[in-house]
């Protein structure tokens, strides 16, 4: 899921259209239809609080049998009032942290 750009009305992420004017870019849902003015500041997609920290989260990939592997890394946010636990552990290793579920199959 897109932290930066998803409907506060329905949640989608993903069937959003832009339209450019002279003042920036539009956003039209396809889902529901509203229709609101881009801001890239991220959000909490859970509480929409701008109280957000970029963080680093590991993607983790079953490479052989039962061993896991970090592939990469990705950015995502942290709110700072509901994502507190992995804020601290983030803001203490100062390395991607796990994702909050591993890939079993």
């Amino acid at each position: 899921m897109s932290y930066l750009v998803f409907c506060e009305r329905c949640g989608e992420d993903d069937n959003l259209v832009g339209i450019k004017d002279e003042t920036g870019i539009l956003v039209e849902c396809q889902t529901c239809g509203l229709l609101w003015k881009r801001n890239l500041q991220p959000k909490c997609e859970k509480c929409f609080s701008s109280d957000v920290y970029p963080a680093f989260e590991a993607v983790v990939l079953k490479s052989r049998g039962t061993q896991l592997s970090v592939e990469s890394s990705k950015l995502i946010y942290l709110c700072e009032h509901c994502d507190i636990g992995r804020l601290k552990e983030y803001q203490q290793s100062n390395s991607p942290i796990m994702p909050r579920e591993l890939p079993n199959s």
